[in-house]
Parts: structure tokens; C-alpha cells; sequence
């Protein structure tokens, strides 16, 4: 049996090659996006829990679609956020990509993430058909 091929789909996040992680990795038919910040290019952050939701998902699904997979392809997606009080307003952004894809989904409430100005942060895992 040959071995399954592996790709690591790269950000160009400095914090990659020095942590020691990609933004996503492919193996076979999966594929799993690494934990998402809501970070622009500038390395800004705009402080509204849904548009941060909304960056996350545009940065995951283009890693998806870099390793070969589409939006139809998530199978499950984990949100993190810093106050319960985001949970509606990132909830609908995940339905405005996910309510007829429907993957397994997890959110939940943490004591906090890596940068102050995050207020969520996500990932996904999805599996190629074809």
C-alpha cells in the first residue's frame, strides 16, 4: 500500500515557519484548517465579533480551496469565542456560509486568545469528494 500524499497549505503567516505549523494540511481526501484569527494582510483586527467571524471563514475557505476542496466539502467547524455575548452574531455569520452545508459545528466560550483584539477565532476540517 503506497503511503498517502501530504500537503501543508502555507498563509504566509510569520508565525508558520517559527511555531512549526500550516495553515492547512491535506492528507488523502482530508483536509484540516488550523486554528483561524481574524487578521488582515496590515495585521489589523476589526473589533466587531462578526466581521472577525467572517474573516476567519474567508481565510479558512481559501486554504480549503488551496488544498483542493470547496465550501460543500466541511464536514465540521469549531468557533471560539472570548464572551458568550458573540455567539449570535458569529452563529449567523456561520450560517451565512454553512446553512446549507450544515457540518458538524462547535462553539464555544473561552478565557481568552493569543491576541487581546481577538474575539473569536475557528477551524475546520473537511473531506474532497471526487
Amino acid at each position: 500500500m503506497a503511503p498517502m500524499s501530504r500537503r501543508n497549505v502555507s498563509s504566509g503567516a510569520p508565525y508558520e515557519p517559527r511555531i512549526g505549523f500550516s495553515r492547512a494540511v491535506r492528507v488523502g481526501d482530508r483536509v484540516v484548517v488550523a486554528g483561524t484569527a481574524p487578521i488582515w494582510p496590515d495585521d489589523s483586527v476589526d473589533p466587531d465579533p462578526a466581521v472577525q467571524a467572517r474573516r476567519c471563514i474567508e481565510i479558512m475557505l481559501d486554504a480549503l480551496a488551496q488544498a483542493g476542496g470547496r465550501p460543500e466539502d466541511v464536514v465540521r467547524t469549531r468557533m471560539y469565542l472570548t464572551d458568550a455575548a458573540f455567539a449570535e452574531a458569529v452563529g449567523e455569520v456561520h450560517g451565512e456560509f454553512f446553512s446549507e452545508i450544515r457540518p458538524a459545528a462547535t462553539m464555544v466560550v473561552v478565557a481568552g486568545l493569543l491576541d487581546p483584539r481577538w474575539k473569536v477565532e475557528m477551524e475546520l476540517e473537511a473531506v474532497v469528494s471526487g
